[in-house]
């Protein structure tokens, strides 16, 4: 069974929620609470496996108390599956690697598909053990994304990592190539590396990192040039100090 909280400060919006949960036979719904203090202690106390996060609560914020929450040495954060009526928080949301983000009003079928979601994360997480956690930045562990939220042309975009080919710093923003399209991010790469998993993205460069799922083979250019073949025909330059981890990966 899989521990649930549900934090909304709307009693009707929680009853909603619980009886749209009641087609989902593995979701034990351990608690509920009505403000950021009480959403808190309440998580802190019953050790969920998933959250329903309200964005807007009395008291805290649904990030104010991700950053509480986090911040606990010996707790184990839980799964985050974001509930609210405003669809401005959408990429905030995703920085801080939520499960999914539920505009009201949603949907069985929506619900299901976020619940599925955490379903499958567990799972991932249970077969791999430590491997999926990785120190950031910012001192916690953090498991790595598998998509990546971003504004584009007005829209809201939900990149799979996977399907990026490559990433190319350019000043101060990263561009992730995929195989039709390619789309400017602000961030650094050194944030980037620190938020993909090392053993399928590998820095190359000082300025590239490449998915090694498309790596056709490592090659010297005539002037002695080392580039990174991709299975479409790119390449992306490669500096000499990176070249044996890249090697190992391929070899396995």
């Amino acid at each position: 069974m899989m521990r649930t909280v549900i934090a909304d400060d709307e009693s009707l919006a929680r009853e909603k929620l619980k009886m749209l949960l009641n087609g989902e036979s593995d979701v034990e719904i351990v608690g509920e609470s009505a403000t950021g203090p009480e959403t808190v202690e309440l998580v802190r106390g019953s050790h969920p496996e998933l959250l329903f996060l309200d964005i807007r609560m009395p008291g805290m914020d649904g990030f104010d108390i991700y950053e509480v929450l986090s911040r606990d040495v010996d707790g184990v954060l839980p799964k985050i599956i974001f509930t609210t009526a405003y669809d401005s928080y959408a990429i905030r949301a995703f920085e801080i690697n939520a499960v999914d983000y539920l505009l009201k009003p949603f949907s069985a079928e929506r619900l299901h598909s976020a619940v599925e979601r955490v379903r499958q994360n567990h799972g991932e997480i249970a077969g791999a053990g430590d491997s999926v956690l990785r120190e950031a930045g910012g001192g916690g562990s953090t498991q790595f994304i598998q998509r990546i939220v971003f504004k584009s042309r007005g829209k809201i975009l939900f990149l799979p990592v996977m399907d990026l080919r490559c990433i190319a710093a350019e000043e101060n923003y990263v561009r992730l190539v995929t195989e039709n399209e390619s789309y400017l991010l602000r961030e650094t790469m050194s944030r980037m590396e620190l938020k993909l998993d090392p053993d399928q993205f590998l820095r190359v460069h000082r300025s590239f990192m490449v998915n090694i799922a498309f790596v056709k083979e490592i090659r010297t250019e005539k002037h002695g040039e080392l580039v990174v073949l991709l299975d479409n025909g790119a390449k992306v330059p490669m500096s000499r100090s990176y070249k044996s981890r890249l090697n190992e990966l391929l070899s396995q």
